[in-house]
């Protein structure tokens, strides 16, 4: 008896050939269909297709099918992401960071737990829109210690990148970065912001930033669309 997980597996790669050879916007086969053109039960054709679409090859649009979509435009990948405006770059795209909102105010108990900050510090929260070819991607929300950085302003977010100003402004260049990932659902501000529907699944990313000396530089809470990224990580098992 064959291995389920081996079955899927290869109906998987076997399906992503064909999706190369296919428009964005063509339908695949149904569920029938593709038990009986691979021999396959349909539990492993649910399961091949539930990989496809959470890897942004296809979308399933209900009571009308499967759809095929391009991977490598619709979705990013998030372990790329260290630095969004030097990575949109890079991919040939044009980053747009939109500043929502700017506060100077006293720390909470959250931030200042993770920021390993006293009650009674002044931090600065930036709520920022990031997009890229002006499709919004992440939802910002980055929190600095005032007296690091007091002469951080909006006009100066607007005017240049926050981790340039780290770096050339007051000669911190991150050297670590400590992200933790969980899945979390959009609110209506973000869903709107995101222009995604209320409730929407996103990723959900936890950054702190330190320098060379090891003290942190910025605590940032992204929210990822669901729907525009993925994670993606490669490692060798011993």
């Amino acid at each position: 008896m064959k291995d389920k997980s081996t079955l899927s597996h290869k109906l998987i790669n076997a399906l992503r050939e064909n999706i190369k050879s296919m428009k964005i916007g063509d339908r695949l086969p149904s569920e029938r269909q593709l038990c009986e053109d691979y021999g396959v039960s349909r539990t492993t054709v649910r399961n091949a297709i539930a990989d496809l679409e959470l890897n942004g090859y296809i979308k399933r649009i209900q009571g009308k099918g499967t759809f095929v979509q391009n991977p490598a435009i619709l979705r990013h990948n998030l372990s790329d992401y260290y630095s969004f405006t030097e990575q949109t770059k890079k991919m040939g795209k044009v980053p747009r960071t939109d500043i929502l909102e700017y506060h100077i105010e006293r720390v909470n108990s959250l931030v200042a737990e993770r920021m390993s900050l006293e009650d009674e510090d002044l931090i600065i929260r930036i709520v920022r829109l990031r997009s890229s070819n002006d499709v919004p991607l992440l939802f910002e929300t980055t929190f600095i210690k005032y007296d690091d950085f007091p002469e951080i302003t909006k006009p100066l977010l607007e005017e240049l990148p926050l981790y340039e100003i780290f770096e050339k402004k007051y000669g911190r260049k991150i050297y670590r970065v400590n992200e933790i990932f969980s899945v979390s659902s959009l609110n209506k501000y973000q869903a709107d912001t995101l222009k995604v529907r209320n409730g929407d699944p996103c990723l959900k990313i936890n950054r702190l930033s330190y320098d060379k000396e090891d003290k942190i530089i910025e605590f940032t809470v992204s929210l990822a669309r669901g729907d525009k990224f993925n994670y993606q990580t490669t490692y060798f098992p011993k």
